[in-house]
């Protein structure tokens, strides 16, 4: 039993007794493990998550820094065209 499972053993032994809350927390265990048992691979980490954050931070940062090149060449094509006048 994890510590959330304990936690709940304890509080329903006081209110309907040890058999029917080992029952009990049996029966809501088994349905969790029902739930989410093909889906191990779907939920993320935090792992993940970090990760997966920094990747787009440093899309984001690439494309930034495209898109400042591009705007400083265009500026730069602007300048000459108007200086060359």
């Amino acid at each position: 039993m994890q510590v959330s499972e304990i936690q709940l053993f304890q509080m329903l032994r006081e209110k309907i007794g040890e058999k029917e809350a080992q029952s009990l927390v049996e029966y809501v265990e088994t349905k969790i493990e029902k739930e989410f048992d093909g889906k191990r691979d779907v939920l993320a980490t935090k792992e993940d998550l970090a990760r997966e954050i920094g990747n787009s931070k440093s899309e984001v940062i690439k494309w930034m820094f495209i898109f400042w090149v591009g705007q400083l060449a265009a500026m730069i094509a602007i300048a000459k065209l108007f200086f060359h006048s």
